[in-house]
């Protein structure tokens, strides 16, 4: 079943979302789109219920066809310095201002947004599984997150980035024990369970 086009028919919506929040390393990313209205494609959703392969396939799909988008990131410095809600905040709002036309509404995935931009929105819980335009915004994220994590794995070849992203897995703990931590990850998270001594190489 193809997801909503639209909140508000004649409205210019943009749709955000952010991936990397349970990262121990790595920035957030997020992005912003903005889809037509008659837009309809039945494979975009959810991007964490997408293939890699169709993921990848829909993004150059979106970036043609989309009124407008952008991806943008807050820094490991940035995560650790006002903390990891607010830097998902940030990177959201550095997205929609990177839209090279403004929209009307936005159309916020999660239960908060807190920003200073004049523009109306709307927060939508799993709203990535609900707005086409929302689940375009994760796509775009995750794959230039995915990507950006991979090229990072071939300086830092420890800690599988390039298949977990950086999130918490076995073998990327088991990286940070045996190597330490590096200048990518979060310091203001609880990197290894046990709590050790972590030195930044």
């Amino acid at each position: 079943m193809p997801l909503l086009p639209f909140l508000e028919a004649n409205r210019l919506e943009a749709g955000c979302d952010e991936v990397g929040r349970g990262c121990l390393a790595g920035p957030v990313v997020a992005a912003a789109v903005i889809l037509p209205e008659d837009f309809s494609n039945p494979w975009v959703n959810d991007s964490k219920k997408l293939l890699k392969s169709q993921r990848e396939e829909l993004v150059e799909e979106i970036k043609s066809t989309a009124l407008s988008w952008a991806i943008a990131e807050a820094s490991v410095a940035e995560i650790d310095q006002i903390n990891i809600l607010n830097a998902s905040f940030l990177a959201m709002k550095r997205a929609v201002l990177g839209l090279k036309t403004q929209p009307n509404h936005l159309l916020i995935d999660g239960n908060r947004w807190k920003s200073d931009l004049q523009i109306p929105h709307t927060c939508v819980i799993k709203g990535d599984g609900k707005f086409a335009s929302i689940a375009a915004a994760s796509i775009l994220a995750k794959v230039y997150r995915d990507d950006f994590m991979a090229k990072l794995a071939e300086d830092f070849p420890y800690y599988g980035w390039e298949t977990n992203a950086g999130y918490p897995t076995k073998v990327h703990r088991k990286g940070i024990s045996n190597h330490g931590a590096t200048p990518w990850h979060r310091s203001s998270f609880k990197l290894l369970p046990d709590q050790l001594e972590l030195n930044f190489k």
